[in-house]
């Protein structure tokens, strides 16, 4: 079997650079689907004290995990 090898920047490499992460981070908090996940959180997630980067974060990881499986 063939495997395939690929280069895959992680989400940290963006947040270092910067150069695309904010672009990104914007992008997909303007998404309807972001907004929708916003609304259906607990409100302890919801809390103010809560950064745009890690809200973008945890939105895209559990994006993630639901297409995995």
């Amino acid at each position: 079997m063939t495997q395939l090898k690929h280069n895959s920047p992680n989400i940290t490499a963006f947040q270092a650079d910067g150069r695309y992460w904010n672009e990104l981070k914007h992008a997909i908090s303007d998404t309807s689907g972001f907004k929708r996940w916003i609304l259906e959180r607990d409100p302890d997630i919801k809390d103010a004290r809560a950064t745009q980067d890690a809200m973008v974060q945890l939105y895209l990881r559990q994006t993630l995990e639901t297409l995995a499986y």
